[in-house]
């Protein structure tokens, strides 16, 4: 199907990056119109966002505690980002680019850029015993293991998000060839909610991330 952007799409901005770039701007969008005019009696823009923004962060609170509003930037970010991405290729002629593995391979890449960069500043040195375990004489094989296991989760932050968004779209492909009418309604339904459950992964797995790189080692 033909999508709105169709004129911009090159060798140099293919699907994923023009919708990425949609979404930025939506966002952008959004925020600019729903913070502008703050009144303690909220139209129904802001009213929306302030339930959003507020539920994001009694959820991270909750995870967390009262240190994890540091963190409410990058995590509501990347709620935002995430399930709209995910959504917005239920609308006909967009894509979604978190059905890409360039996107969703960004995010975790960042995720784990910033994850390790807290655990190095709250800690300093003293981090590389996240990776030694407790006891001495197993330090080495415990290190190479935690190495891999950290490394590892780049790809399944990344793949996992990327794979369900794509095996979804897929799905409904599918079935709307043997059922055209009946079968793809339903699953389109159970795909919004996957798009939503996917959002909620994503996030729980970097907050937790972000929990293990500052909690002191044992």
């Amino acid at each position: 199907m033909l999508h709105p952007f169709l004129f911009l799409e090159n060798d140099f901005f293919p699907d994923h990056v023009i919708h990425t770039w949609f979404i930025m701007l939506v966002l952008i969008v959004v925020s600019y119109l729903a913070t502008r005019r703050l009144d303690i009696y909220p139209g129904k823009l802001q009213n929306v966002m302030e339930i959003v923004i507020g539920g994001l962060d009694t959820f991270i609170t909750d995870l967390m505690g009262p240190e994890g509003r540091k963190f409410f930037p990058l995590v509501a970010t990347i709620f935002l980002f995430i399930l709209i991405g995910n959504l917005l290729g239920k609308v006909p002629g967009f894509e979604s680019p978190t059905g890409n593995w360039n996107t969703t391979l960004a995010m975790a890449l960042i995720v784990f850029i910033v994850y390790q960069s807290v655990g190095i500043w709250t800690h300093g040195f003293k981090y590389i015993k996240h990776f030694l375990g407790p006891v001495w004489w197993l330090s080495p094989l415990i290190f190479l293991i935690e190495v891999i296991s950290h490394f590892v989760r780049i790809l399944s932050l990344s793949v996992r998000l990327f794979g369900n968004m794509t095996g979804g779209h897929i799905a409904v492909c599918v079935l709307f060839f043997l059922a055209p009418f009946l079968i793809p309604s339903a699953m389109t339904g159970l795909e919004l909610l996957v798009g939503v459950i996917q959002t909620m992964v994503f996030v729980i797995l970097t907050l937790s991330y972000l929990m293990g790189a500052v909690e002191e080692a044992h």
